[in-house]
This record gives C-alpha cells, sequence and structure tokens, in this order.
C-alpha cells in the first residue's frame, strides 16, 4: 500500500459568458453592446424590409405575366364584361398572398398599340404623389382602362401597386408615394397569337 499523498485536483471552472457579462464592473462590455446593437438592429430591419419588399415586387411581376399570357393565348379577350375591375380582381387573387385583402392602391392599365414603338413611348410619372400614364413623354389625363386588342394585335399591359413601408426609419429612404409607400410596378408588352 502506497502511502505517497494525494494530490488534489482543483476543477478549473469557466463561467459562462452571460455571467461573466453580468459580473463586469467595468462597464465597458455593456457601453460596446449598446454602441453596436442598434445600428446591427437597424441593418437587420433594412434587409428584412428590402427582402419583403423585393418578393412583393417578383410576385407583382409574376402575376402580370401571367395574366397577360392568358390574353396572348385567346383564354382571354376583348369582351364588355371584361372591365377594369374584373382584370384587377385577376391580378389581385394572385399576389394576394403578400398583400392585404382587396389590394388597395392596385391600379391596372391594358391598351392596345399599333407597333411597339408607339407602346415604347408609353409610360408614367409620379407627379403630385399620383402614378400618372404617359404618352410620348406628355401626361396622359385619360386614366387607366382596359382596352385590349384582337388577334395578332400588340398590347401592353401595366400594373402599379402602392406598396406600404412598414419600418419607420426606412419610410423616408423608400417612400416615394404618401402615406410612406413605395410604388411596385410591373408592364409586359406582347403580340397576341392568331387565335381567330
Amino acid at each position: 500500500m502506497s502511502t505517497a499523498p494525494k494530490t488534489e485536483r482543483k476543477a478549473s471552472k469557466q463561467p459562462g459568458l452571460l455571467s461573466r457579462f453580468f459580473r463586469n464592473r467595468s462597464g465597458a462590455t455593456a457601453i460596446e453592446f449598446s454602441v453596436l446593437a442598434l445600428p446591427f438592429a437597424a441593418l437587420t430591419f433594412a434587409i428584412l424590409e428590402s427582402c419583403i419588399s423585393f418578393a412583393g415586387q417578383q410576385v407583382l411581376a409574376n402575376a402580370t405575366d401571367d395574366v397577360a399570357r392568358q390574353f396572348r393565348t385567346g383564354q382571354l379577350r376583348k369582351d364588355p364584361q371584361l372591365t377594369e375591375e374584373l382584370l384587377r380582381t385577376m391580378i389581385c387573387d394572385r399576389i394576394g398572398v403578400m398583400v392585404t385583402d382587396g389590394c388597395p392602391g392596385l391600379q391596372v392599365d391594358l391598351r392596345a398599340y399599333t407597333s411597339f414603338a408607339e407602346a415604347a413611348a408609353t409610360g408614367f410619372k409620379i407627379l403630385d404623389k399620383q402614378i400618372v400614364l404617359t404618352k410620348n413623354g406628355q401626361p396622359d389625363l385619360g386614366g387607366y382602362k382596359v382596352d385590349p386588342g384582337g388577334a395578332q394585335s400588340i398590347n401592353m399591359l401595366r400594373v402599379f401597386y402602392a406598396w406600404p413601408v412598414i419600418t419607420d426609419f426606412m419610410r423616408a429612404a423608400m417612400s416615394n408615394l404618401e402615406g410612406g409607400k413605395t410604388l411596385h410596378f410591373a408592364a409586359t408588352t406582347w403580340q397576341n397569337e392568331p387565335f381567330d
């Protein structure tokens, strides 16, 4: 039997990160945290706001392309029952996953043109915080309408949506419409197939 003295080892216990934070009395850790927390939170919210807005824009563009495809192939045709409200409802049903019920702020414009050059000359401007259609650079105060052409006609569908900017501090940077909203816009131009 050995009579050698036993050496006792003391288990060194490392305190956890949270307990070290609360035991630190110098204040440097708390000051560093407070200095970095606000910019980090602002950056996080800015990234989230931008990502959600971009996703909404993509959903709007996909809905516009989907409805335009139905006109191009003749599934939807010029009809007195095809009103602006019906076309608006068709697009609203497709973007409903990203927007408020009823799609407030959604505006649609569908027109037939004689050439692609004429369609390309049509645009829009934001005047007095309102979306105004333009033709050859001049405001078209006739407003929005739904007037598709027949077989082999050239058409352009434009869809405007006033997207609400949710984060308060992002409104000044992102909004270009009244009420802290930003304009989402989708357009597609096509020539109808010879479906008649």
